[in-house]
């Protein structure tokens, strides 16, 4: 079989290198479906330049088996068109319908099935009248057999090529336009090389790599700028929403409506007077381990750990439309399993409880910070009113703001009149939410 293929040293060269940077990429980010139909991309396309370009030389007997090799040009176009819809899926659709441009996608991978079926049924034809066409002259333009396979290949591209156009359209961040760029820039030297003569085709197949390779390398330099940012916040869901929205839509300051919860312990000044330095860090990390948890299942954000203080934002960065009902789960969440958690950790040299309070209103949100730390922040008088409550809150309570009261609409809310909230001289009165 080696001697029948006669591999080309350019050609050899050239899928080793496809082959590697598929390897890489899956190195780089084997969780990812996206970097996991690029690789499968990248390798179909090594494989088949490896296996097919012996055939093309003249005078090689087409064998019974070159229809299968087949498979990998067929893939290569399945797999990099599978890569384009799994990249429209993680950039948010705004206000288009997305469906033309993935039923645009999934119609190009059926005509690279109907390429993969085609050389099943007609190889030699294939190998002829399409794969060495670059040898052959013009005139091999001309012949039926080439259009048969040129077809599949160009309607693909067609449809790859006008699905990218319509993403375009949303403004995806830099980074994923260069990408996309690269791949659209580097398909018509990939299919250029399969009409191009042998010693030609292998330069466009790696002036087509080079492409993809350049806006691959600065799409991840790129996501690694992001990740230096991202670390410098607390919560998991900013990284969400700049992952999802790009950071430039992070970093604008919005002015939202949002509910704020709120806690810290009761008598946790004397605790960590009578205990070691020690046990207190370990009711802390106890303590922000289960709240961290239980806000993470709601899609809340922790704003704030100061001390045994604990700030939470529900509605933003990631809005929630009923913010004001969710406030108040986490609320219950938070005083139910604090109270099993006080418990615990109280002794007879100090006796530990749990407050909160919760408000909502309009808030300004956005980044603040300096060039080595940046911070993710709310600021406006719900914010305030929130930390005020649950400085007012008694163990084991709950109070609320009228305005959350008003938006949850529960009605096991119970009017607490003569609370005076420092700063608030208008609030005459808070609702206190009743245990189960």
């Amino acid at each position: 079989m080696i001697d029948l293929l006669l591999f080309s040293l350019p050609h050899t060269l050239v899928a080793v290198v496809s082959t590697g940077m598929a390897a890489a990429f899956l190195a780089a980010d084997r969780r990812s479906a996206t970097s996991r139909a690029l690789a499968a991309t990248l390798l179909s396309l090594g494989v088949g330049i490896f296996l097919n370009v012996g055939l093309t030389r003249a005078g090689t007997v087409v064998p019974r088996y070159a229809g299968v090799l087949s498979l990998s040009d067929g893939l290569a176009i399945i797999f990099y068109l599978e890569w384009l819809l799994r990249v429209r899926n993680t950039l948010p659709a705004r206000n288009f319908d997305t469906r033309g441009g993935d039923l645009m996608l999934r119609l190009g991978q059926a005509a690279g099935a109907a390429y993969i079926i085609e050389a099943l049924i007609w190889p030699e034809i294939r190998i002829r009248d399409f794969l060495a066409v670059g040898s052959q002259g013009w005139a091999s333009f001309s012949r039926p057999g080439f259009w048969l396979f040129a077809a599949p290949v160009l309607f693909s591209s067609l449809m790859g090529a006008s699905s990218t156009l319509l993403l375009m359209r949303r403004r995806p961040d830099g980074s994923e336009s260069i990408r996309v760029l690269g791949f659209i820039l580097a398909a018509p030297f990939l299919i250029a090389s399969f009409v191009l003569p042998v010693s030609f085709g292998a330069l466009s197949v790696m002036v087509g790599l080079m492409i993809v390779l350049v806006g691959a390398v600065q799409y991840h330099v790129m996501q690694g700028q992001r990740g230096q940012f991202l670390s410098r916040f607390l919560s998991p869901q900013v990284a969400e929403i700049v992952n999802s929205r790009g950071l430039k839509a992070a970093m604008q300051q919005a002015h939202i409506e949002i509910s704020v919860v709120s806690c810290d312990l009761r008598g946790f000044t004397a605790f960590s007077t009578a205990h070691p330095s020690s046990r207190t860090i370990e009711v802390l990390r106890d303590y922000y381990n289960v709240v961290g948890k239980l806000v993470g299942e709601y899609g809340a954000t922790i704003k704030d750990y100061a001390g045994d203080g604990i700030l939470i934002l529900v509605g933003a960065p990631i809005a929630i439309p009923d913010h004001a009902r969710v406030s108040l789960e986490i609320a219950e969440r938070i005083r139910d399993e604090g109270r099993a958690l006080t418990k615990r950790w109280s002794t007879s040299r100090g006796r530990l409880g749990i407050g909160v309070g919760v408000a909502s209103g309009f808030v300004t949100v956005g980044i603040i910070g300096s060039d080595s730390r940046l911070e993710y922040t709310a600021v406006g008088p719900a914010v305030n009113l929130a930390s005020r409550l649950c400085e007012e809150a008694r163990d084991k309570e709950i109070l609320v703001a009228p305005r959350t009261a008003e938006l949850a609409g529960r009605e096991d809310l119970k009017r607490k009149r003569r609370v005076e909230v420092k700063g608030f001289r208008d609030l005459d009165e808070v609702f206190l939410l009743k245990p189960a």
